[in-house]
């Protein structure tokens, strides 16, 4: 499994429409990998939780998956459409 499956599967558990989910993967540079979450406006606030819970453990989840599998470190950013 790859982070950005990972990543979809964890925000795709979360919200009411899955189905509009996106992740993508950018290389920044060779040890920094950038994956962008587009979520729909109206699953904001599910995705980012209360006081920012939510959005803060989906981040921890994502960087603990990639130190175990030995993947280069991983910038997560959380944006609306």
């Amino acid at each position: 499994m790859s982070v950005v499956e990972f990543a979809e599967y964890l925000v795709k558990s979360i919200v009411l429409e899955p189905d509009l989910i996106k992740v993508s993967e950018f290389q920044a540079d060779e040890d920094v990998t950038i994956l962008e979450i587009l979520v729909p406006e109206s699953e904001m606030g599910r995705v980012i939780g209360k006081n920012g819970k939510t959005s803060t453990s989906i981040r921890t989840l994502i960087q603990a998956f990639a130190a175990i599998n030995k993947m280069p470190k991983v910038k997560i950013n959380i944006d609306s459409f």
